[in-house]
């Protein structure tokens, strides 16, 4: 029974750290976006199980609770995970849309979270690159852009397919989710090379799975006294005393040099599928896309560099 309770209280620290740190994460986009607003902010990782679902609906709820309204996306055509994190599964998606099935109105379903709502996708969905490199989808995202204070997308893993990057051109800002002692640096860093090639607004990174448990400044604040107080009724301790120094000889950390960008690793998966050059059936019960116009030049440029060519079915 006590392993039991211990459980339960540590599963509830770890939920207040997250939306402390979620909140503290709206605040940074804030920050970094008062010259250009960001209000698309594309979500991914560099490879799978890094957690980017979670913190994508983290985000959209965080959101949501400032008092504006919020669309989160599910844009991960080739592994959907929201619609269960969230417990809604709607009759209409995202591939519905586009093609003309239903309207953004029809497709968009409520949340429990108050100002949040939920864009699916449909399972199985053919051609996904060519799909989200049209100009059908960004006129979907300024669609969005519009009717929504905020519009989260989540989008799949960077190493295996250029989704992800391809959605980051539509979007304000993307954030790059970094499992810690989890993916490799340089996996890290490839990823991070694609969205710089797509010409992504890169917010920064995120980093996930931290053990919070190693710091105890993570359970504990500090009073009027100084004193720091565990939240768990320990004993309290005295907050570490900064030396009076005058505001003119404190020392100021010069600025880092950049780090030169790193080459980006081929993505094989997306190039193997480009080899194959007929278009993919379309799933019972949906009727096929219409013809879409050829992406945009950027677009075009960033899919030959990747080594994808569209597929037949989908260029004009």
């Amino acid at each position: 029974m006590l392993g039991k309770k211990k459980k339960a209280a540590r599963g509830s620290d770890d939920r207040v750290l997250l939306q402390n740190s979620v909140k503290t994460l709206v605040a940074n986009i804030r920050f970094a976006s008062i010259d250009n607003p960001v209000s698309v902010i594309a979500v991914t990782s560099s490879i799978p199980s890094e957690g980017k679902s979670t913190i994508s609906l983290a985000l959209a709820q965080a959101l949501a609770a400032s008092g504006k309204s919020v669309l989160l996306v599910d844009c991960d055509l080739r592994r959907r995970a929201l619609a269960n994190m969230i417990g809604s599964h709607a009759q209409y998606g995202i591939y519905s849309v586009l093609a003309g099935q239903a309207s953004l109105d029809e497709a968009t379903v409520e949340t429990d979270t108050r100002g949040l709502y939920f864009l699916d996708c449909e399972p199985h969905i053919p051609n996904p690159v060519d799909i989200l490199a049209s100009r059908r989808f960004k006129a979907l995202v300024e669609q969005m852009r519009q009717e929504f204070g905020y519009v989260v997308i989540d989008t799949p893993p960077l190493s295996a397919f250029v989704d992800g990057a391809v959605i980051s051109q539509n979007a304000d800002g993307t954030l790059l989710v970094v499992r810690r002692d989890f993916a490799k640096r340089d996996e890290v860093l490839a990823s991070y090379d694609q969205l710089r090639k797509a010409d992504a607004n890169v917010l920064g990174t995120v980093l996930n799975y931290c053990e919070s448990e190693k710091s105890e400044y993570y359970y504990s604040y500090y009073n009027k006294d100084g004193k720091r107080v565990r939240k768990s009724g320990g004993s309290s301790q005295s907050a570490p005393k900064m030396p009076d120094v005058p505001l003119s000889q404190r020392a100021v950390r010069p600025a880092q040099p950049a780090r030169p960008a790193q080459a980006a690793r081929s993505v094989a998966p997306a190039q193997a599928q480009a080899q194959t050059p007929a278009p993919e059936p379309v799933p019972a019960g949906l009727k096929p896309l219409p013809e879409v116009e050829q992406p945009a030049d950027s677009t075009m440029a960033f899919l030959k560099q990747s080594g994808y060519q569209p597929r037949a079915g989908h260029s004009k």
